[in-house]
Order: structure tokens, then sequence, then C-alpha cells
């Protein structure tokens, strides 16, 4: 579990969660008891609400002389937020929970990234927890038993799993970041998975190829990320009436660069013909791309390669990757403002407030809502879910024609 926010990735391991969100330590003011918001107001020569806002990190105006004064007291008296207080005191922590698979992959990492970027924006931290290949995801599994620490979540499920909502506590909001439309009664911010995949296969083919790789291939399911890029993959070939060749089509164990590089071999092995592959994320395809060179083929006059998401690597390969790009920072931000959103309208539209006489948990008022289908003041008054769906845009780089 990581703890991200303006001071972002402070590791959790395996630690007891109280003790890194918040539980102060062992050197304290006076003996036994642990310090207050109050005892570091007094200590710096400051208000209680000076001392609130240094720890929330929002408000613009402290001096730096006053901040680093507060920021010297706290440390003399081992001040940590107490996250345990401020839920008792405001019912908000001002902790989200952000669940998703395979972090090891770019793509997850630097999803992560983004929305702990845009929570700090709005006073938000977020725990990460890494969920595991499953038919359903259950909200417990962000946290464990903690779960009484964080106001909401995003979630992205494996595959096509599922977000079981009985599993949510009442009044618990969660958004779901997906590869298709789940259910009605969720909000989602979900990726045209398979417009992208008909992307790819429309400019390999506009650019001669017709033995077209389709790596990471599913065709054992039409949902999933897998299964959606497959399915445009298999569309966009049928409207060019070329006939799928089911030894292009290749799964593969996982979607690393390992497991592409391994694909490209096995196919070289075994005698395949193909003139381009569709890596059906970028780490596949760079791994491709790169048993392709060392085989000694040329990309992209032998074999033309493209990847999908877009990830910061694809634009250092040699040649660079060509791919479809996805809007992290859309995605994120449209999360991240459903949640904020719904988390204003559970406390009556005010939103989590500031606990001026506590542990300081900053206002979320006026969050500016973005991205189509979601607009201010509009859904806020609403019961109904948002589902919106974040377009794919073609990136051409050096490994196509």
């Amino acid at each position: 579990m990581v703890l991200g926010g303006p001071d972002a990735g402070l590791s959790l391991g395996r630690a007891p969660l109280a003790s890194a969100l918040g539980r102060p330590r062992s050197t304290c003011h006076d003996g036994d008891m642990p310090a207050t918001m109050r005892d570091v107001a007094k200590l710096a020569g400051v208000s209680v609400k000076t001392v609130s806002n240094v720890v929330a990190d929002t408000y613009p105006y402290i001096r730096p002389e006053t901040r680093a004064r507060v920021e010297a007291a706290m440390e003399e008296l081992g001040y940590r937020l107490n996250v345990t207080a401020r839920k008792l005191r405001t019912n908000r922590t001002n902790l989200i929970g952000l669940a998703l698979p395979e972090l090891r992959l770019p793509y997850f990492a630097e999803l992560a990234d983004e929305v702990i970027r845009k929570a700090a924006e709005v006073g938000l931290k977020v725990i990460v927890e890494q969920v595991e290949a499953s038919e359903h995801v259950a909200v417990e599994s962000l946290v464990g038993s903690h779960t009484h620490l964080v106001d909401g979540a995003i979630v992205a499920p494996v595959g096509h799993g599922d977000v079981l909502s009985r599993s949510t506590p009442p009044g618990f909001p969660v958004v779901v970041l997906g590869d298709h439309r789940i259910r009605d009664d969720v909000d989602q911010v979900f990726l045209a998975n398979a417009r992208g995949a008909e992307l790819v296969v429309e400019h390999l083919v506009s650019r001669g190829a017709r033995r077209i790789v389709a790596l990471g291939a599913d065709r054992g399911t039409s949902v999933g990320t897998a299964g959606e890029r497959t399915r445009g993959y298999l569309s966009t070939l049928a409207r060019h009436e070329i006939e799928p060749d089911d030894q292009l089509i290749r799964p593969t164990d996982g979607w690393s660069k390992a497991d592409g590089a391994a694909a490209v071999r096995d196919l070289a092995a075994e005698g395949v013909e193909f003139d381009a592959v569709f890596g059906f994320n970028d780490t596949l395809a760079l791994g491709a791309l790169a048993e392709l060179l060392r085989s000694g083929r040329r990309v992209p006059d032998d074999v033309q390669v493209m990847g999908f998401d877009d990830i910061e690597d694809a634009q250092y390969s040699v040649p660079a990757l060509s791919t479809v790009a996805v809007d992290r920072a859309q995605l994120a931000e449209l999360a991240v403002s459903i949640l904020v959103r719904r988390l204003r309208t559970e406390d009556g539209g005010a939103g989590p407030a500031r606990d001026e006489g506590g542990d300081g948990a900053p206002r979320l008022d006026g969050v500016a809502s973005v991205g189509e289908g979601v607009r201010a003041g509009e859904a806020a008054e609403s019961a109904a879910r948002d589902a919106i769906e974040v377009p794919p845009r073609l990136v051409l780089r050096d490994s196509t024609r």
C-alpha cells in the first residue's frame, strides 16, 4: 500500500496502517501524551488555524517564515496528522483509495501518478492498493479492514471483473476506471478500447500491412481490455475483407516486454509470416520491437510495430513507437471530479468541511468539473450515475511507415 498526496509516495508496506497514516511519533511534548495542533500553535506562536492551513497545504498566502516556524514546531514535538481523530470530528479523512492491477506496468504506474496529482489539487491524499485478477472486485480489497479510513474509492477492475456493490458501505462513493461500461448503478470512466484497436489496424492496413499480429489478443471474450481490443482488430480486418489468421492472433501469459519478445520468438520458430505487430499495450509492443531488431528484422521496413497506451517509454524507443494515446490526465481528472462531487452530495452539497480547530481537513468547494457529461450544477442534484467514455488518439512515430 502507498500513500500519495502533495508530498507523495509514503510507502506503507505491510506495517500497521494507523501508524503510517497519522499516529504521532513517540517523541512527545509532555511525556507520553501525543502532540496536538494546539501544542504546535503555542510553540510556533501562531493560531491553530494557521497550523491547520500549513498541515492542509491548500492555503497559498502563508509567509515562508511562518510556515518554517510551524514546520519546525511540528518536527520538535513529533506532531503527525491524526486521521482517525479527524474522521471522528468531521466524518471525513480526506483520503481516497485507488485500486489498480499490475503496478509494475508503466501504464498503471503513470495512471496512479495522475490520480495522485489530481487528488492533491483538491486537497485529497490517495492510498494505492494493487488488486489481483478476479471475477469481482470488492471495495474491501482496497484497504483490507481499513475501509473506514477512506472517504471514497477509484477502482480499476482486472479484465472483465465487476465491482460488487454489496461490498460498498452505505454512502461510500466509488468510481470505476474500466475498459467498458459495466452497469448503470455505478459511476464509471471507461476507455474506447475497440475504437483504439480499429485506429491501429486501419493505419497499418493503409500502410500496406495485411498479416498483422494481434499480440495479447483474447478471442474467448468480448469484454475487458483484451476482448475489446480483439474485437476492434477483427472488425477492422473484416471491413477490409482480410481473412483473420489464427496463427496471428496470439494470447500471451502477461503484458510485459518479456511476453512480447517471447511471442515474436515463437512466431519465428513456427515459421509464421507477418508484416506488422499490434501489441495490445505498449509494453508488449516494445518487447516485440526489441526482439525483431535483435533477430535482424528492420522496423518499419520489414515489419511495422504499433502499441496501445502511449506510455512515456514509447517515444524513447529506437525507432520510436507508434501507438494509441490514452489521456491518463483526463481519466484521472474525470474520476477525481466525479468522486469529489459525490462526496459533496453526501454532505448536502457543502463538501468536506475545514476542521479549523482540529486537524485541518481542507475544503473541497468549487471543484471544477471536466469532460463531457460532467457539468457543474448539472448532476450534483441527481442520483443518476455518470458513464463517460474517453476517446483514443492515434500517435504516429517511426515504427510505422
